[in-house]
C-alpha cells in the first residue's frame, strides 16, 4: 500500500524578500537637478560680485532669451522624437518674420492676416520637408538643409534687408510683460504643457514614441509611420514660424540673415538633446527641453553679466553640452546606472520554485 507524502513548496517557510525601497530622487529628472545646482553656483557667482541673478531684470532677461529658443526647441523634440530632425528651423523663422511684416505693413486690421500668413507659410515648408523625407526616401538631414538653403538663396535675393514694418499692437507680443514674466514666455510654457500632453495623452503622441523606436514595428503594429513624420515636421515648423513672429515683434519689422545667421538650428538640437532626448528617437520629452532652454538662458545671462569674451562663451556652452550629452549616454550603457523597469521573472532568483510532487521529484 503506498502512502502519499506532500511536500510543502521550498518558498513556504522562507519569508519573502522585501523589495528594496525607492529612492524619491531617482524619479526626478537629471536635467532638472542641473537646472537647480546651475542656479545656486550663478547666484552665488553673482552675489560675490553685488549682484542678484534673481532680481526682476535678470529674471526678465533669462526667459526672454528663453521664449525664443524655447519655441523652436519644443518642434525640434517632436521631430527628434521621431528619429528625424530639422536643419530649416532658422531659415523658416527668418522666412516667417519677413511674411508676417511684409503683409502687416504696419497695418493694425491686417495682425491677423499676417500672423496666419507667417504660420501658413511655415507649416507648408514642414509639410515639403515631411513629404521628401518620407515619400522620396531622403534623410531628413539632406532633405531639411536643402529646404533651409532654397529659402536662404530665395530671402538673399529678394530681402537682403530688413522688410515690412509690424504695427506697435503685435509689438506687445515681443515686450509685453505680466510681472517679471514676458508674455512671449507665458506663451512658450502653455505650449510645453499642451506638446507634453499630447506626447503623453494622445495617440498622434505615442505613435512618435513608437515610430522613434522601431519604425519598422511600429508599420507593423498598424501605425501609420509617414503620416506621423509628415504631421511633426509640421509641427516643428510651425513653431519655428512663431517663433519668427516673436522675433518681427521685437525687431518691429521683418529680418532674414540676422535671424539664419544666429545658429537657431543647431542651438535648438543641442537644448533638445541636452533634456535628455536620444537623437536616435524613442526617448525624450518636451520637459527636458524646456529646463535645457532655461540652463542655456541662465549661461548666457551670467556670461553677459559677468562680461566673459564672446569667443570664450562659446568654447564653455561646448564643453558643457558635451559633458551633458557623455554623462547621458553612460547612465544608457551601463545598467548598473539605469533604472529598472521591468523585473525579470524568467531568470531563477526572480522566479517562485515550483511546488513538489509526489515523492519530492518535480
Amino acid at each position: 500500500m503506498s502512502t502519499t507524502s506532500t511536500v510543502a513548496p521550498a518558498s513556504a517557510g522562507r519569508a519573502t524578500p522585501r523589495a528594496p525601497r525607492r529612492n524619491p530622487l531617482r524619479s526626478v529628472p537629471l536635467i532638472s537637478v542641473a537646472l537647480l545646482v546651475l542656479l545656486v553656483v550663478a547666484g552665488i557667482l553673482l552675489a560675490s560680485r553685488g549682484e542678484n541673478l534673481l532680481s526682476a531684470g535678470s529674471v526678465v532677461d533669462i526667459l526672454t532669451r528663453s521664449s525664443l529658443l524655447g519655441f523652436i526647441a519644443i518642434g525640434q523634440t517632436l521631430v527628434i522624437l521621431c528619429r528625424s530632425l530639422d536643419l530649416s528651423v532658422g531659415y523658416v523663422a527668418a522666412l516667417s518674420s519677413l511674411v508676417a511684416a511684409v503683409v502687416m505693413d504696419g497695418d493694425p486690421s491686417r495682425i491677423l492676416l499676417g500672423v496666419a500668413a507667417a504660420l501658413g507659410i511655415a507649416a507648408a515648408v514642414g509639410l515639403f520637408n515631411g513629404i521628401v523625407t518620407t515619400k522620396l526616401g531622403v534623410h531628413a538631414f539632406i532633405a531639411t538643409l536643402g529646404s533651409g538653403l532654397i529659402i536662404k538663396g530665395f530671402l538673399d535675393t529678394r530681402y537682403p534687408g530688413p522688410s515690412g514694418s509690424v504695427p506697435s499692437a503685435f509689438q506687445g507680443f515681443g515686450y509685453t510683460r505680466i510681472g517679471v514674466l514676458p508674455v512671449s514666455a507665458i506663451i512658450m510654457l502653455v505650449i510645453a504643457a499642451a506638446g507634453a500632453l499630447m506626447l503623453h495623452r494622445t495617440r498622434l503622441g505615442h505613435s512618435m514614441f513608437a515610430v522613434g523606436g522601431n519604425i519598422d514595428v511600429a508599420r507593423l503594429s498598424g501605425i501609420r509611420t509617414d503620416r506621423t513624420l509628415i504631421l511633426a515636421h509640421v509641427m516643428c515648423s510651425t513653431m519655428a514660424g512663431l517663433a519668427g513672429l516673436l522675433l518681427a515683434a521685437r525687431f518691429s519689422t521683418g529680418v532674414g540673415a540676422q535671424i539664419y545667421g544666429a545658429g537657431y538650428d543647431l542651438d535648438s538640437i543641442a537644448a533638445v538633446v541636452l533634456g535628455g532626448t536620444l537623437l536616435l528617437g524613442g526617448r525624450g520629452g518636451i520637459g527636458g527641453t524646456i529646463a535645457a532652454v532655461l540652463i542655456l538662458g541662465v549661461l548666457d545671462s551670467l556670461f553677459n553679466q559677468l562680461q566673459i569674451n564672446p569667443f570664450f562663451r562659446d568654447v564653455l556652452r561646448g564643453v558643457i553640452i558635451i559633458a551633458a550629452v557623455a554623462l547621458y549616454a553612460r547612465r544608457q550603457i551601463d545598467p548598473k546606472k539605469a533604472r529598472v523597469r521591468f523585473r525579470d521573472t524568467t531568470s531563477p532568483s526572480a522566479a517562485e520554485p515550483p511546488p513538489a510532487t509526489e515523492g519530492g521529484r518535480s
